[in-house]
């Protein structure tokens, strides 16, 4: 297909208003003295732009936001500018306040870690720049072609080299030797790239850090079984530690990508909440656990933490209600008629969210939280969707394992998704009896599950972090078909985190902002003044649903809580409310910026107390009722997104 068929006239209006502004109000003036009013910097040449270029804030192609790209020269400094048009658009849901939202102001390509292209078989070619942080700006849409040109520019004024690993990504001033790049990822992390496809992680990072627990994974089917192992006690894993880190910095992110990204979560307006902020109490020590209640006096004077407008204390006595003894056997048959079905799935919900679940319970149980199976189906009827699944498991499995050495060698993506795939597994929950120790059958399932479902779901593929969210599955489901039909069913709610866009993660941090904004506003500000809107230090939360937070045993019981979708779909998200709300005392007395924001929800691992949060966030959420349900954006994970056959759309084109 010609380029010129391929144009969109749709964009035409935009770009016209633009040339009405005339040519000279786009140049920079290099005797001014002065920085324009684009954010430019001051006497910059232009050394490359292109007009019409397109980013797609969301899945909808009419929604698209066109403007113009340009490269600056100031010195030997290289910038990267993309400023959309002013002026009539088409698209009349998007206002030029949306439009400013998405503006890239004078980038410098020492931030630019990355620069990675697609060329499609049919539609446009774009790129996406990812930044040293390990965040990205949306793709780059290049709808009247130029990208070749693009690069070219950019490979005459910076060093710019193709990746080894990938031959469409182009690494920018990557001249450090792998030792360089491990020392340096100490003090700036840029291992993990969220905005990867495959999250990759710097290899030398990974090798440095290589533990025995590495073993051979072989790609032979294994069946589930209890590794028996020696009881032991809960040691150092340094390869735990490992992957720790690597979590960690999906969340880490430079001061210059906070105020770049930072822009997605302004406060849009004053939505009239003032009648909550009267309802004010004096606020209780809520800091640290470990700390005692005389550190809240020793803070001084001249810096007084603003009253909280809903303690969560006395929030808790009058709308939490008291956490209840796990679901049993004698009383999970009493939900249940003759032939399987469950009779009242609402109380059955209730029951869940107020008190868990027994262990024993959970094989069974998980399986109608997650929707695999439907509340209304007999012991029969899940019997035979086993059976149908199963046999379907086996042939999607069979499409990987059928490949070949020689075909592998002509399979770049599933090369790397395999590879990737292994080096995780081998990190994944090793602590636990059920992963540990060499060869551990369990974990050549957990492999091969993971393997089967990039297959199963071709665009998304494989993503770190997901191991993390299948491992207590398998745990509990304890057969290897189960645990992927089951795994399935929560992506299906939970896989827009992993998109590349990271529009998934966007939406609910955008939410979580606004719902601190209704419930604790004085908390609101106070990260508004501190360069925290972003929130991008709950990004861990949210990412992996608070695995690395609580224990084991905690993480399922919290799991099959948020899996209730009892109170609210975004439970998850009063959680992180609640968590905030709990050290507010902490964070505005000590004053913390980012970075010591992020330092500090990174230490919380393993110190929160899981049924007081509950309670906390249960409070939270009957107190905001309809109005926090209204600032939660529809579609937002993990509601169900509209299968229109777009949802990762955004994803590479081919495995």
């Amino acid at each position: 297909m010609q380029e010129a068929e391929l144009h969109d006239l749709s964009d035409d209006a935009d770009y016209a208003a633009s040339q009405q502004q005339g040519s000279a109000s786009i140049m920079l003036q290099s005797d001014n003295g002065k920085q324009s009013s684009s954010g430019e910097p001051e006497g910059a040449e232009i050394v490359y732009m292109k007009d019409n270029v397109a980013i797609h804030p969301t899945q909808y192609v009419s929604e698209r936001i066109s403007g113009r790209l340009k490269l600056l020269k100031q010195s030997s400094t290289l910038f990267l500018t993309w400023i959309p048009y002013k002026g009539h658009s088409t698209n009349a849901r998007l206002s030029e306040k949306d439009k400013s939202l998405y503006t890239i102001r004078a980038v410098p390509f020492s931030d630019i870690r990355s620069i990675r292209k697609h060329n499609p078989a049919l539609g446009w070619q774009y790129v996406i720049i990812v930044l040293s942080s390990g965040l990205a700006y949306p793709p780059l849409y290049f709808y009247n072609g130029g990208v070749r040109e693009f690069l070219a520019i950019i490979k005459q004024n910076v060093l710019l080299g193709r990746s080894a690993e990938d031959a469409n990504v182009f690494l920018v001033n990557d001249f450090q030797s792998p030792l360089q790049r491990t020392l340096s990822s100490l003090e700036l992390p840029r291992a993990v790239s969220i905005a990867s496809s495959n999250m990759l992680v710097d290899e030398a990072t990974l090798n440095e850090n290589q533990e025995s627990t590495d073993s051979g994974v072989n790609d032979g089917s294994a069946s589930v079984s209890q590794y028996h192992v020696k009881p032991s006690h809960k040691v150092h894993d340094p390869s735990r530690d490992l992957s720790i880190q690597v979590l960690e910095k999906f969340s880490l992110v430079t001061k210059f990508a906070r105020e770049t990204t930072s822009q997605l979560f302004r406060e849009i307006q004053n939505d009239g909440f003032d009648a909550i902020e009267k309802r004010t109490h004096n606020q209780g020590s809520l800091d640290h656990p470990n700390k005692s209640s005389d550190d809240a006096g020793k803070l001084p004077d001249e810096n007084p933490v603003p009253s909280d407008p809903m303690e969560l204390d006395k929030l808790s006595l009058v709308w939490g209600k008291p956490r209840q003894s796990p679901l049993g056997f004698e009383e999970w048959t009493t939900f249940l008629d003759s032939e399987g079905r469950v009779t009242d799935s609402e109380a059955l919900r209730k029951k869940i969210f107020y008190g868990g679940l027994d262990h024993k319970l959970r094989s069974e149980v998980w399986g109608l939280l997650l929707g695999y199976y439907s509340y209304d189906s007999t012991y029969a009827e899940r019997e035979y969707l086993r059976s149908i699944k199963k046999s379907e498991y086996e042939n999607i499995k069979n499409q990987w394992q059928s490949i070949t050495p020689e075909q592998a060698r002509r399979f770049t993506k599933f090369r790397e998704r395999k590879g990737l795939i292994e080096k995780d597994v081998v990190r994944t929950d090793r602590s636990r009896a059920f992963y540990e120790g060499d060869d551990n059958p369990n974990v050549n399932v957990l492999r091969d599950i993971l393997l089967t479902y990039s297959f199963y779901n071709f665009d998304l593929g494989y993503c770190q972090g997901m191991s993390d969210l299948l491992s207590p599955i398998l745990f509990v489901m304890d057969d290897e078909s189960e645990a992927f039909w089951c795994f399935v069913a929560q992506m299906e709610r939970l896989g827009p985190n992993f998109n590349r866009d990271q529009n998934g993660m966007h939406s609910q941090l955008f939410a979580l902002s606004k719902l601190v904004e209704l419930l604790d506003r004085p908390l609101h500000n106070y990260f508004k003044q501190h360069d925290c809107l972003n929130y991008f230090f709950c990004f861990r939360w949210i990412l992996i649903q608070f695995k690395r937070e609580f224990e084991y045993e905690e993480t399922m019981r919290l799991w099959e809580v948020l899996w209730t979708h009892y109170l609210s779909e975004h439970l998850h998200l009063y959680v992180c409310v609640a968590i905030l709300k709990r050290y507010r005392n902490k964070i505005m007395g000590e004053e913390m910026d980012f970075d010591t924001l992020l330092k500090f929800i990174n230490e919380l691992s393993g110190h929160i107390d899981l049924d007081p949060t509950l309670r906390d966030a249960e409070a939270l959420c009957v107190c905001a009722g309809e109005d926090g349900a209204a600032r939660i954006p529809p579609g937002t994970p993990p509601s169900l997104p509209i299968d229109d056959g777009s949802l990762y759309s955004q994803q590479d084109d081919v495995l």
